[in-house]
């Protein structure tokens, strides 16, 4: 099946849709991106021409790509342009009831061969499959933000997923450079299941007075060697992304363990979303680079 991938349609131009969008047009695919909104679909066909044109431009994709890949993308913001894609990979709102609805309108468009993906975080790929009448062809690829620069994707199985539609779509998440990890489907799967407790655990120390954000997120990062502290990574995730993915976690493994910090509820409430927002637990407005937490540390 994956040898016939030539069409690829990505439902969503966020960032996430964006840049497996631009993944696909790299490699070759012809790509649809859709999405309801026009104005976010020009963002995107902006954000993906200038970061393919970063790649060229540090000699990591040749200037042959580099030109014919954006030619491969189009935009629309009608589904059924999607009748003739092998692979859809779904990345819009994280809402079960939302994805449900869109994955049984795909199954009614799409041709009958074609594999529905879903770049969920966290909610069951089993129950997504349900709304369609081909769960064997529905199977969860988990891309890290932002794809275009992150190495994993995480391959979810649905109950019913078939083993063609798993080496499937295995194989083109290589064929995208990507190092392919496979979880079974229990709600956070590898990734989120670990990180998202994490941060959660962080907002607590934060909330009972535990130490400072700045000594949280320094303790951690030159603790345990990691590229930025759990508050600053909420912060960059969205931290409306994190409550969704802990009360996911909680309803989904029934632990107490799981329970968002009434902090980073507090937050949300707020406003306060993290860098997209301008404030999180962080404050991102107007502050001089030089002071600002360094994500590339």
């Amino acid at each position: 099946m994956e040898e016939k991938m030539k069409v690829m349609g990505v439902v969503g131009s966020g960032q996430m849709g964006s840049g497996i969008a631009q993944l696909g047009v790299m490699d070759g695919l012809d790509v649809w991106l859709v999405d309801t909104d026009p104005d976010a679909l020009v963002r995107a066909t902006k954000s993906i021409s200038s970061s393919i044109q970063k790649f060229v431009s540090k000699g990591q994709l040749s200037q042959a790509v580099g030109t014919d890949a954006p030619r491969r993308l189009r935009c629309t913001s009608n589904l059924k342009d999607l009748h003739s894609a092998d692979i859809i990979v779904e990345a819009i709102v994280e809402s079960e009831d939302v994805k449900k609805k869109l994955f049984s309108e795909l199954d009614k468009i799409t041709k009958a061969s074609a594999i529905l993906a879903s770049n969920t975080s966290s909610i069951s790929i089993t129950r997504l499959a349900s709304a369609t009448s081909r769960p064997c062809q529905v199977i969860g690829m988990h891309f890290m933000n932002p794809p275009p620069l992150m190495k994993l994707v995480e391959v979810i199985r649905g109950a019913d997923t078939s083993d063609e539609t798993f080496r499937a779509t295995k194989a083109l998440a290589e064929r995208f450079g990507k190092t392919v990890v496979c979880s079974q489907d229990y709600a956070g799967f590898i990734v989120n299941r670990i990180l998202m407790p994490m941060i959660n655990e962080a907002f607590f120390t934060l909330y009972t007075g535990v130490a400072t954000k700045e000594d949280i997120d320094a303790g951690m990062k030159l603790g345990t060697n990691q590229p930025m502290g759990p508050l600053q990574l909420a912060d960059f995730i969205g931290l409306d992304v994190c409550l969704s993915i802990m009360k996911v976690l909680h309803t989904g493994l029934g632990d107490s363990k799981y329970a968002p910090c009434p902090l980073l509820v507090q937050y949300v409430d707020a406003g306060r979303l993290g860098k997209k927002r301008g404030i999180g637990v962080f404050d991102y407005r107007r502050v001089p680079e030089s002071v600002k937490p360094n994500a590339r540390l």
